[in-house]
């Protein structure tokens, strides 16, 4: 596993590689990596507590480049993978940690004056088939509104064998929300962001951050998630996220 991390940051860093999808806290954004830009996300979830049996749920990490692949101004697209590990008992599902992810979209103004940001991809494209491939695909709008900040909204739809509820029922879809903004009355360093993914399964959540840049290409997200159902998600986790553009 070193190896194989060490190998992602080299060839994140000589910019040949893919990465994971642009987000807020948990749910995409529609954000886009700017052509030639790799993005390397170093992300690490941890239990807040024991489960209702004494164990605690062990740390899931997750690490991958992205890198824009377009070089156009108002259609712009980014593609990547990531790599998953921890955060649970499946051996099966630890052996398989490769997830792919690709987007496209437009920013702001793009389309007509005052247009919304519309973006839409497809991310946790595993390749276990009915273990890993939870292919959620998706689909965003953010409006930047004066002083109150951005808003996004969407939906989502997944693989329904993958994505359960505690009872094996299918919970794949549901809305996208999210609200953020920088806090330039304080510093233009200092990010903050509230999202939700609606459903049932192990991604649904409500969560919460604040973000640091301490360089024009390094940040890093702390937040907490709130699941939506424990039973099949378990304990609540806080979340620390390292972001690096380059160049």
């Amino acid at each position: 596993m070193k190896k194989t991390l060490a190998a992602i940051l080299l060839t994140a860093l000589t910019a040949s590689a893919y990465a994971t999808p642009s987000t807020q806290i948990w749910i995409p954004s529609t954000d886009i990596q700017k052509f030639k830009t790799v993005h390397l996300n170093i992300d690490s979830y941890i239990s807040d507590g024991d489960e209702a049996n004494g164990a605690r749920k062990a740390p899931a990490s997750v690490i991958g480049p992205t890198i824009g692949v377009l070089p156009f101004e108002k259609v712009q697209a980014e593609a990547g993978f990531d790599l998953i590990y921890g955060g649970t008992n499946s051996n099966e599902q630890n052996n398989n940690p490769l997830y792919l992810h690709g987007k496209v979209g437009t920013p702001e103004n793009a389309l007509f004056k005052n247009s919304p940001a519309l973006a839409g991809g497809i991310y946790n494209a595993g390749t276990k088939k009915n273990m890993t491939n939870q292919n959620i695909v998706y689909a965003l709008a953010a409006k930047t509104l004066p002083v109150a900040g951005r808003i996004s909204g969407g939906y989502y739809m997944g693989n329904g064998k993958v994505l359960v509820d505690e009872r094996g029922m299918k919970a794949g879809k549901g809305l996208l929300l999210s609200w953020d903004r920088t806090m330039t009355e304080l510093s233009d360093k200092l990010w903050l962001a509230i999202d939700y993914q609606g459903g049932q399964s192990c991604l649904g959540a409500f969560n919460f951050g604040v973000s640091w840049a301490f360089s024009s290409n390094t940040s890093v997200i702390f937040g907490y998630d709130i699941y939506n159902n424990q039973a099949i998600a378990g304990r609540n986790t806080f979340t620390l996220q390292v972001d690096i553009n380059y160049p």
